[in-house]
């Protein structure tokens, strides 16, 4: 609706005090499917899509260009979409979005298709971004991509708002729920001891379940007191994937 391609039922959109049209808002738009012309050449669809959004010629020319060595597709420019990776044509859709320089960016699932290295790259353009003041709107089923990006969050399940709000608010409002710990040693029965019953064990790095901070540190001194080495200590509160599978759970 944001972006036109469907109508609104009712309400409002605005941007800045206005309603939002193409004429009001730079838009940049990534969309899950892949939307790139596999028989034409990288260089001639970016610069027909970066005309479409009223670059000029030797506008468009530099900008596809810069983002082409920064996303370091640059040696594909003459080579027709079906000639690359699903990663690589991943980055060539991200350019088209943003070559334009929009102020309103809506992304979905952009990091589909990408290995590691291409993932943290892409990861640190949309910090650039952020940081000139993009406005991003970012839809993903990775909770930890969200989690990494967003400030402010909305969970939905079937259509239906489940949670809404500023994310570092939303997790103050959670008690502790896990303990990551490594040792020296094996420390099953020391574990059992303070009452904790659900945890994982891989080459003495421990995930435990606690019921909140107090159950941690009880842990640790224990530990303590049995002169066991204790060479990482973190109590974590839930993470917004532990958040959305209570939530929509609840809803199921």
């Amino acid at each position: 609706m944001i972006l036109g391609i469907l109508k609104k039922d009712s309400g409002e959109i605005t941007w800045n005090g206005k309603v939002v049209e193409r004429k009001h808002v730079n838009f940049g738009y990534l969309p899950e499917e892949r939307g790139v012309y596999p028989k034409t050449k990288i260089y001639d669809q970016l610069m027909y899509f970066a005309r479409l959004k009223g670059m000029k010629k030797e506008q468009a020319d530099k900008s596809l260009k810069d983002w082409a060595k920064k996303l370091e597709v640059e040696q594909y420019l003459d080579m027709p979409a079906e000639k690359l990776s699903k990663g690589n044509q991943q980055k060539i859709q991200f350019i088209t979005a943003i070559l334009h320089d929009p102020e309103l960016l809506v992304l979905d699932e952009p990091f589909s298709g990408l290995d590691p290295v291409n993932t943290e790259l892409l990861k640190n353009v949309i910090l650039e971004l952020i940081e000139k003041g993009t406005y991003i709107i970012m839809s993903s089923h990775q909770m930890y991509s969200i989690e990494e990006f967003a400030s402010d969050v909305l969970i939905l399940n079937k259509g239906k708002t489940v949670l809404q709000g500023n994310l570092k608010k939303i997790k103050e409002e959670y008690q502790a729920n896990k303990l990551i710990i490594s040792t020296n040693v094996v420390i099953d029965n020391v574990i059992e001891t303070v009452g904790l019953k659900e945890y994982y064990n891989k080459d003495n790095d421990y995930t435990i379940a606690i019921d909140g901070e107090e159950d941690g540190y009880k842990l640790f001194h224990l530990l303590a007191e049995k002169d066991i080495q204790v060479t990482k200590f973190e109590i974590l509160k839930p993470s917004l994937h532990d958040i959305f599978i209570e939530k929509v759970g609840e809803e199921q």
